[in-house]
């Protein structure tokens, strides 16, 4: 990794005035960007219940797990929240090829004087912890268990962490913060959507200290963005044609939380639809190009119908027969 961070947050933002929420908090933050701070959405929209509690973490050096169905925007809701704070962030994804040795670090060889020594390279995790960082772990509930055992060693927030490696314990920088988000909240999938998450070690789970579910955004929320991002919808036939759209997505969310379908409509997803039909004029064939053809094909049935019903009329016959 990179040298350390030798910053700290030097001033205070409203709330109200930052993120459009009614609160009286001020959070910490800090005056100047660096590589790591995400880019700014202008037109990022914040869950109030969301945002409170990621902000309670950054500014009260909580530990803040965010869960709900994918498609919902967990981890880019605490990405803009650091954006707007400029504080550096990074995310690291738990799948299943992400190892102890790739969290904490492991030997390498380098070049010094010229000649060929072995030298410990720090992991992202002892290297965040020393910085003023927010490390976000995505797909928290499908992380392995070694790896699980070791995150667990930093959530406590005075908690130090021994590196067994160099026999050198590490103190936690007073602006390290620690993030999380799943689809589960650690009892384990039980709907058969989230193949690969698995149940998390309750000692482990005691100790997040703020949990907050995310769920989709209202109509008029997920509209708001659509049309910002795609001015050319912002009339009454735009917004017409935006909200059926909206409602498209509405119904794959119901199925796919029902066991219905496999394949979710996210507001991303909503996003590239109306960008595609900007660029076909054809409605239909943006639907399929951006959604339908990621279905499976015994579904397309059942997504074919959600569209007649928020838009009055079929999809082509020769966009939704089953290939044999």
């Amino acid at each position: 990794m990179t040298n350390s961070l030798n910053i700290q947050p030097d001033i205070k933002l409203s709330v109200k005035q930052t993120f459009g929420i009614e609160s009286e908090m001020e959070v910490e933050a800090f005056s100047k960007k660096n590589e790591f701070v995400p880019e700014i959405d202008k037109d990022y929209k914040f869950d109030r219940d969301t945002t409170l509690a990621i902000l309670s973490g950054f500014n009260y050096n909580k530990r803040v797990i965010v869960h709900g169905y994918h498609g919902t925007g967990k981890s880019t809701h605490i990405t803009q929240v650091a954006a707007r704070l400029n504080w550096p962030c990074i995310r690291v994804n738990l799948d299943s090829h992400i190892s102890r040795i790739d969290l904490i670090g492991k030997d390498a060889i380098v070049i010094k004087d010229g000649k060929q020594v072995t030298e410990f390279k720090e992991g992202v995790l002892p290297w965040s912890i020393q910085n003023p960082i927010a490390l976000v772990f995505d797909e928290y509930d499908a992380g392995r268990p070694d790896v699980m055992f070791v995150i667990q060693r930093v959530l406590e927030s005075e908690g130090s962490f021994t590196l067994l490696d160099k026999n050198k314990v590490i103190k936690q920088n007073n602006y390290f913060r620690l993030f999380a988000t799943a689809n589960t909240i650690g009892l384990g999938d039980t709907t058969g959507l989230y193949t690969g998450t698995q149940q998390i070690n309750q000692a482990q789970m005691d100790r997040w200290n703020i949990v907050t579910n995310l769920n989709y955004l209202s109509l008029e929320k997920e509209m708001e963005i659509v049309l910002a991002k795609n001015k050319n919808f912002n009339n009454s036939k735009g917004k017409e044609k935006v909200a059926n759209m909206i409602k498209v997505a509405s119904l794959t969310r119901k199925g796919f939380v029902a066991g219905d379908i496999s394949t979710v409509m996210s507001p991303r997803t909503v996003l590239h639809w109306a960008e595609n039909i900007e660029i076909f004029k054809d409605i239909g064939y943006a639907f399929r190009v951006t959604f339908l053809n990621k279905c499976d094909e015994v579904e397309k049935n059942i997504i074919a119908e959600y569209y007649q019903r928020c838009f009055g009329e079929d999809l082509p016959e020769s966009m939704i027969n089953i290939q044999i």
